[in-house]
């Protein structure tokens, strides 16, 4: 091998007069490549190589020029994610090129790079499949072995899972030439990435192998990427609790390695968590800020697609609108098949459901089909929302094709049992159950739910879980199982009427939507149906509440909550109530879905900035009950909704103005419960005693409105149901 060609090990040539010594580029260049390649410290490895190539520029040093170049770029394809960032990689690239003999390994090297970035931005794999194939013909492994890891990168869609495997294979192959450990890794980790993209049962077992030679040496960047994998495998299993905690080591881990996903994991790893927990309403303002990150990747639309779940889920139909209309363009199809597509679509199916919106449901269920057998795995096996039959099922629910959406349920409850989902599989119970009886088959629903019970007793009996390995049993708050069927239709309608005209009390979807409930903490809804609405409202008895036991003599479970409309359905031994939504009720259903747990009040209350660690901070003794900003907006909301009460009134739409009006007296009631004389703003005490107060007396109303409605139902609550500094739900 000639000088030209040798590995990025080697010295640079000999200094310029009056330039730096060779010794001291050496040393940057054998640092920079030691973090990388031994270690997977990106971080430093960018360090050590910016220098270098400054170094060699200014010393006249070319070939360690195009070396620091070449090793400024990284180990995976786009780790430069700014504007700026990525300019400076790909001319630094060109201006070595310039220097190099266009033979030589060397510039076959930085020529692969360079593709490698354009073709994974612009999703075009030509121009690296091309030089993959010149680095093939050629006497260089570690070109090959680079080349084999880029395209591999570059083809992360799930149109190329055979192709993939096919290059993962060569690389483990190649690595033996190259005597690079870092190639064996990337060969073994590229393997064990396609083998969870394909659904394949033994994608443990290739992370096991890759697990036991992480033990033996560490490398930081592999290692980032398999620590996200157990984080997505224990959201699989249903141990929630466990994955936030393994997100957060997995987040050290990624900024440790410089890995510049760090952050972007971190949010889509707890989209998922709450998204199966039921709170997927708290992250809005998270995922208002993480669209417009400019870490995030040019070709990942996920956050997009989650924010506009989320927005419609809080009850901010605008934003949600928005966010689906940004998604889909022109076409949804022009979004790039990139390695969060799959969970792009998930998104865009939920969103669409939940906003009516047809047309899109429509769009998505003619992408995705294709792709039907694949699991909906986001990045590098990072996040899995379980089988993309279950997205396909929503999308035609959306359309209101019952009996396709039966046939994408069942396929889906089948798959994400075989890949060992738990959340996923409840998710799609839930579902189905819900088209079953859209289909007129009743018989077959109650059939599904009494299968998700078995399950879930199966499940309780786990060891060594928090709880999540199964379903929990919530058989008697499915929809349509608390009323006859027939008395469906009116309620339906009842709820769609008023559905888009509440956006501040969170107006949602008809009860066949309703399968979107808010169970306990582990896997049991899909989406938290949370809004900021009204805190005062009467109950309204749902048709008679039925008496007796559980079906088959089993035992009464706890009390259920499930959103309908503007309404709660709260749940209990049979018996089943209508409640206005408030604040207190919110709180109530935290507390009934993680039943035996103790959440401490300031955590009820706090919201998204009790995930940061804010509620840990005493909020300061005299802090205002409203802010100068909250009060502006509560009055010039009071001010809206006059003009709007008017204008309903006017046109004799009485149900609107009801709900104006009930929403204008909740806003003056809590400007006057906030304000003192002349109108300046009351002051709380200390942090945790003004959440205790705060959620004591809405908890406190909510339960006298259950208790009006159906006595047996709120005596259940007011004996299990204790508030204080900590707050809980202890059923019988």
């Amino acid at each position: 091998m000639n000088e030209v060609d040798a590995p990025v090990r080697d010295a640079p040539g000999p200094a310029g007069p009056g330039g730096p010594g060779p010794r001291d580029l050496r040393t940057l260049l054998d640092e920079g490549t030691r973090a990388v390649v031994d270690r997977g410290d990106l971080r430093t490895g960018r360090d050590r190589f910016e220098r270098a190539f400054r170094v060699a520029e200014s010393a006249g040093e070319d070939r360690a020029m195009a070396v620091a170049a070449l090793g400024f770029g990284g180990l995976w394809v786009h780790e430069h994610r700014t504007v700026a960032g990525s300019v400076l990689l790909e001319s630094r690239i060109r201006r070595a090129l310039e220097t190099l003999d266009p033979r030589s390994s060397l510039a076959l090297r930085l020529r692969i790079r360079l593709a490698g970035e354009g073709d994974y931005r612009n999703r075009d794999t030509t121009a690296v499949l091309e030089l993959l194939e010149q680095a093939r013909a050629g006497q260089n492994p570690m070109a090959r072995a680079e080349a084999l890891s880029l395209a591999h990168h570059c083809l992360i869609g799930p149109e190329h899972g055979a192709l993939r495997r096919e290059l993962a294979a060569e690389l483990v192959a190649e690595s033996f030439r190259t005597a690079r450990r870092s190639d064996l890794l990337m060969g073994l980790l590229w393997q064990t990435v396609d083998m969870f993209l394909d659904g394949d049962p033994h994608a443990e077992r290739c992370l096991s192998e890759l697990r036991g030679l992480l033990a033996e040496q560490d490398h930081l960047a592999v290692g980032f990427v398999v620590s996200a994998m157990e984080v997505m495998l224990a959201v699989r299993a249903g141990r929630l609790d466990e994955a936030e905690t393994l997100a957060r080591a997995c987040t050290e881990r990624g900024i440790a390695a410089g890995d510049v996903n760090a952050t972007v994991w971190q949010a889509a790893q707890l989209v998922t968590i709450r998204w199966y927990q039921g709170r997927v309403v708290e992250l809005v303002p998270l995922l208002s800020e993480v669209v417009n990150s400019p870490t995030l990747s040019a070709v990942d639309d996920h956050a997009l697609a989650a924010l506009a779940v989320a927005a419609v889920t809080a009850g901010d139909r605008r934003k949600a609108v928005s966010a689906l209309a940004t998604l889909c363009g022109r076409d949804l199809g022009d979004l790039p098949r990139s390695s969060s597509w799959m969970v792009t679509m998930h998104g865009v199916a939920e969103a669409a459901f939940l906003l009516d919106d047809t047309a899109t449901a429509a769009r998505v269920h003619e992408l995705l089909s294709p792709y039907a057998h694949l699991p909906i795995v986001g990045s590098l096996a990072v996040a899995c929302f379980g089988s993309a039959h279950h997205a396909l099922g929503v999308a035609a629910l959306t359309l209101g094709d019952v009996d396709r959406a039966v046939a994408h349920l069942r396929d889906a409850v089948r798959q994400n049992l075989a890949l060992g989902h738990w959340p996923a599989v409840t998710a799609s119970w839930e579902r189905l159950a819900v088209a079953l009886v859209r289909a007129g088959r009743p018989d077959e629903a109650d059939a599904v739910r009494r299968e998700m019970a078995v399950a879930a007793g199966s499940a309780g009996a786990t060891p060594g879980t928090d709880g999540a390995s199964g379903p929990r049993e919530r058989d008697q708050d499915r929809p349509g199982r608390d009323r006859p069927d027939q008395d469906r239709p009116a309620q339906d309608e009842r709820d769609r009427r008023g559905q888009d005209h509440d956006r501040s009390n969170g107006g949602r979807k008809s009860p066949d939507r309703g399968d979107l409930d808010l169970k306990d903490r582990h896997g049991r809804n899909r989406n938290g149906r949370d809004s900021g609405g009204m805190d005062e409202g009467g109950p309204e008895q749902e048709g008679q509440a039925q008496d007796g036991q559980e079906p088959d003599g089993q035992e009464q479970s706890p009390a259920s909550c499930t959103r309908l409309g503007r309404k709660w359905r709260v749940g209990f031994g049979g018996r089943s109530v209508l409640v206005d939504h408030s604040v207190g009720m919110l709180h109530l259903v935290v507390l009934i879905a993680n039943p035996r747990q103790e959440i401490r009040a300031v955590d009820l209350v706090a919201g998204l900035t009790a995930l940061d660690g804010a509620a840990e901070r005493s909020v300061p003794s005299g802090q205002r009950a409203l802010d100068r900003v909250a009060m502006r907006e509560y009055r010039g909301r009071l001010a809206r909704l006059r003009v709007e009460l008017d204008e309903f009134q006017a046109a004799g739409d009485l149900e609107r103005a009801a709900v104006a009006q009930a929403e204008h007296d909740w806003l003056l009631g809590q400007l006057a419960s906030a304000t003192g004389l002349a109108g300046r703003a009351r002051r709380f005490p200390d942090g945790g005693e003004r959440s205790r107060v705060a959620v004591s007396k809405a908890v406190r109303r909510a339960l006298d409105r259950i208790a009006a409605a159906d006595p047996v139902i709120g005596e259940h609550l007011r004996h299990a149901v204790h508030t204080g500094v900590r707050c809980s739900y202890w059923p019988a």
